[in-house]
């Protein structure tokens, strides 16, 4: 055979890394051409052109690159991931580009907008496609790059957007064509393990990759909307996230305090917040300080976000009938030390964590409440007994996410008018000269002026004068009377991060809103 002549072996080493590209090397061959090939050219050795190729076997496409080259080839298999990383590098292709090229080469009978007239076996074959491919993996693999913790793909009528969650804040990328929608739809339930055929019923699937050497989990879900299938990307990185309550923002006297907490023998530690607050992570984070091999450590979760070295993670399973509360149960029989519950949900599961408590074991779970103190009325509301409930409640910690500053382009602002209105003057006297900080933006954080997340928190510890009152079903407002002298609420804690330049007080406002009532008033307080 001609091609085994100029190419060599086929058997060649797999890239595990993406190697240094030689952009002169590289441009012997057209990054359509390369798209199309599923190769980059990339460096010369001993006279033969090394090639980069998904498929190293593929004796054409070798032979077409060293025509080009005019000189042999040298086929080296590459991972997906290595592969896209060179093809962006060597012709700065970004999705966007590649969307815009596949778009103008669809065919209108094969990608086509009603999704109704399109046969399972279509979908299958047009997500196959090796350009298709190379289109959603870059999606996925910007978003990674771009730090986002969501990817969206979103239907409408006359588009097809795609949007990146960073830092908490959507961010619109340039949307691919249309025609593509039915194909990249069904690229991304294909890499997730889903039924392509479904498409008028949500679906949830789940992806495992590797990127830069480091194993990259995504939740992938899918629900029917009006004009096709919406589709979101929840990326799990854990060599991204630092689980250390300190990298998460909470200051020295929390921190402390929580040591505390984890230290205890038993009784119940909660952490409360909306949807995507961080709260799982804080107990994560909470998690790795039991260090000690004489305790035995299980978590039940939905799903298990991170993997943590000598836990026991159990995955909530309701279609096979493991539900918190099943699990708990099962859980108390495996004689643990610390339980960690994903989420307390409902009354069943409250109960059997109280009873759990009061039996000898050390419960960590979260709740959805806008504030620390208001998990006593939401346990309470859940049938739990409030003498139950005052006797294992050791701790509570509210939490929100704000944005925090870039510290590369971080530059002094006074105060803005609509922003120290709000302010009350307590907490106008942490900002010297009435100055803030807001990012200017540069570089490093791509223009945005703000560069990951930090944490604002609350931690209520429970005091005897606090037992009593939760015994007495006093309200949210007398419970925080009773609070320790070292609380701080969240409100003031984000805004003492502002002054010190780690966020911005708008940022601060934003997240804390909804309990700006109760916050003024905890401030009066104390």
């Amino acid at each position: 055979m001609a091609s085994e002549g100029l190419n060599g072996t086929a058997s060649a080493p797999l890239l595990e890394r993406a190697p240094q590209v030689d952009l002169g090397v590289a441009s012997v061959i057209s990054a359509e051409q390369a798209i199309r090939l599923r190769a980059v050219p990339y460096t010369v050795e001993h006279g033969r052109v090394l090639v980069a190729m998904m498929d190293p076997a593929d004796f054409d496409a070798a032979d077409e690159i060293a025509a080009h080259a005019r000189k042999p080839v040298t086929p080296i298999g590459a991972r997906r991931d290595v592969f896209d990383e060179m093809i962006r590098t060597a012709y700065s292709i970004t999705a966007a580009q590649m969307a815009a090229r596949l778009g103008g080469q669809a065919d209108a009978d094969e990608l086509v907008n009603n999704l109704e007239a399109v046969e399972a076996a279509d979908l299958h074959r047009m997500a196959e496609q090796p350009s298709l491919i190379n289109l959603v993996n870059l999606i996925v693999l910007e978003g990674i790059r771009a730090r986002a913790s969501d990817i969206h793909v979103e239907p409408f009528e006359k588009k097809l957007t795609v949007k990146y969650r960073i830092d908490g804040v959507l961010v619109e990328q340039p949307p691919p064509p249309k025609n593509l929608q039915p194909a990249i739809t069904s690229r991304v339930k294909i890499m997730a393990g889903m039924n392509i055929a479904e498409r008028y019923a949500p679906q949830d699937g789940h992806i495992t990759l590797r990127y830069e050497g480091r194993k990259i989990d995504i939740r992938v879900s899918t629900v029917p909307t009006l004009y096709g299938e919406s589709v979101v990307l929840r990326i799990l990185d854990k060599e991204s996230v630092r689980l250390d309550l300190e990298a998460l923002g909470m200051r020295k006297a929390d921190r402390d305090e929580m040591d505390r907490l984890v230290a205890i023998p038993h009784g119940m530690v909660l952490v409360t917040g909306p949807t995507g607050s961080g709260k799982t992570t804080t107990l994560y984070a909470a998690l790795t300080k039991i260090s000690d091999p004489t305790k035995k450590v299980l978590t039940i979760e939905d799903p298990v976000e991170y993997e943590l070295s000598g836990v026991n993670q159990i995955p909530v399973n309701p279609k096979r009938g493991l539900s918190f509360a099943t699990g708990l149960r099962s859980i108390l029989r495996q004689d643990p030390d610390v339980i960690m519950v994903g989420e307390i949900r409902d009354g069943e599961t409250a109960e059997i964590a109280v009873r759990a408590a009061l039996t000898g074991h050390l419960i960590f779970s979260t709740l959805h409440t806008n504030n620390a103190v208001s998990a006593v009325g939401r346990l309470i509301d859940m049938k739990v007994e409030p003498f139950l409930l005052a006797s294992v409640l050791e701790g509570i910690l509210g939490q929100r996410l704000g944005r925090r500053l870039c510290q590369s382009c971080k530059t002094p602002v006074p105060l803005a008018e609509e922003v120290r209105h709000r302010l009350l003057p307590s907490e106008r006297e942490l900002f010297p000269g009435l100055m803030a900080y807001r990012g200017a933006g540069c570089d490093e954080c791509d223009g945005s002026g703000f560069k990951r997340r930090l944490g604002f928190y609350e931690l209520v510890s429970v005091t005897p004068q606090m037992r009593a009152a939760i015994g007495q079903r006093l309200s949210s407002q007398d419970l925080l009377k009773s609070a320790g002298a070292g609380y701080q609420s969240m409100r003031r804690d984000g805004l003492a991060k502002a002054a010190a330049g780690l966020t911005g007080v708008s940022e601060v406002l934003r997240a804390t809103q909804d309990t700006e009532s109760e916050m003024a008033a905890a401030e009066t307080m104390h």
